[in-house]
C-alpha cells in the first residue's frame, strides 16, 4: 500500500507534466478566446481595439456558417455509418482461419498510416479524375457517363476519402474485441442450433457495444476538424466547406484573427455539443 510519503512524491514528480500540459491546453484557449472579442487584421493595420460580441454576431450570422455546420455534421455521420458497420463486417472476415491472415491484416490497416494529404490527392487523381481516373474507366466499360465526382458528388466524395482512412482503425478496435470474445458462448450458441444471424445479433453484437462507443468517440474527435482532405479535392467549394474549413477562410485568407477566433470557439462549442450527445447516446456502453 503506498504511504502517504511516496504519494506526494508521486505528485511532485508528476508536477511537471501536468502543468506543461495545461499550460499546452490553456495557453491557446485563452488566446482564442481573447482574440475573439477584438478586431485583429495583421495585415491591415494590426490590434484595432475590443469590439465586443461584434465577431461572434458577425461569425454566426454569415450565410456560410449553417452550410458549414451541417456540411460537418453530414461528414461526420456518413463516416461513422461507415467505418462503424464495414468495420465490423471487415473484423468479422479477418477474425476467420485464412491463408496469408497476418499480410491481409496489415494490408486491411495500411491505408491508416496513410497521410491524409497524400490520400486525398491519389483519391483525386487515380481515381475520381473524370477523363483519367480508374472509376471513370469502369463507368466507359459499363458504357455509362463518368460522374464528376467533386463536383457532382462533393460531399459524398470527402466522406468516401475520410472513411477509407478511418476504416482501417474502427477495424483494428472491432477485431480485437472480437477475438476477446469467448468463443464457448458461440459453440454453445451453435450447438442450440442458433442460425449465424442471431448468434451475431444476440452475441457480437452486444459484445462490441463497448469498442463501437470508443470508436465513435474517438473518431468523431478528430472528424470535426476534417481539413486537408477539402483543402486538397474542392477547396471549400460545392458544399464541402465544413466549420473548420469556414474557419481557416476567415483566418487565413481574409486575415481577419478576431473573427476566425470567434469562429473556433463556436468550433469548441458544437465539438462539445456532440460529445455530450454522444455520451448519453452511446457512452453507457463504457459502464457495462
Amino acid at each position: 500500500m503506498a504511504t502517504q510519503h511516496s504519494r506526494s512524491a508521486a505528485r511532485l514528480m508528476m508536477a511537471p507534466a501536468v502543468i506543461l500540459l495545461l499550460g499546452w491546453m490553456l495557453v491557446p484557449l485563452i488566446m482564442t478566446l481573447m482574440f475573439s472579442f477584438k478586431k485583429y487584421l495583421p495585415l491591415r493595420g494590426g490590434d484595432l481595439g475590443w469590439v465586443g460580441f461584434e465577431n461572434y454576431v458577425r461569425f454566426v450570422s454569415s450565410s456560410s456558417f449553417w452550410p458549414s455546420v451541417m456540411a460537418t455534421l453530414i461528414i461526420v455521420g456518413g463516416v461513422l455509418l461507415i467505418t462503424v458497420v464495414f468495420g465490423v463486417l471487415l473484423a468479422l472476415l479477418l477474425n476467420q482461419p485464412m491463408w496469408g491472415q497476418g499480410i491481409v491484416r496489415i494490408l486491411v490497416i495500411a491505408p491508416f498510416f496513410v497521410m491524409p494529404t497524400v490520400s486525398a490527392l491519389v483519391w483525386k487523381n487515380m481515381f475520381m479524375d473524370p477523363v483519367n481516373g480508374l472509376f471513370a474507366h469502369l463507368w466507359r466499360f459499363f458504357g455509362a457517363t463518368p460522374i464528376e465526382w467533386l463536383s457532382q458528388a462533393s460531399l459524398q466524395s470527402i466522406v468516401m476519402i475520410v472513411s477509407w482512412q478511418w476504416l482501417p482503425f474502427a477495424t483494428l478496435i472491432l477485431l480485437t474485441a472480437i477475438q476477446s470474445l469467448d468463443s464457448e458462448q458461440l459453440e454453445a450458441a451453435e450447438m442450440d442450433g442458433a442460425p449465424p444471424l442471431k448468434r451475431f445479433g444476440y452475441i457480437i453484437l452486444p459484445h462490441l457495444g463497448r469498442a463501437i462507443t470508443v470508436v465513435v468517440l474517438i473518431q468523431t474527435i478528430f472528424l470535426l476538424a476534417v481539413f486537408a482532405e477539402i483543402f486538397v479535392t474542392t477547396g471549400g467549394a460545392f458544399g464541402t466547406r465544413t466549420l473548420t474549413y469556414l474557419i481557416y477562410q476567415r483566418v487565413l485568407e481574409s486575415q481577419n484573427v478576431g473573427l476566425g477566433s470567434a469562429g473556433g470557439v463556436y468550433a469548441i462549442i458544437l465539438a462539445n455539443i456532440v460529445a455530450i450527445f454522444l455520451m448519453r447516446a452511446v457512452g453507457k456502453n463504457l459502464d457495462e
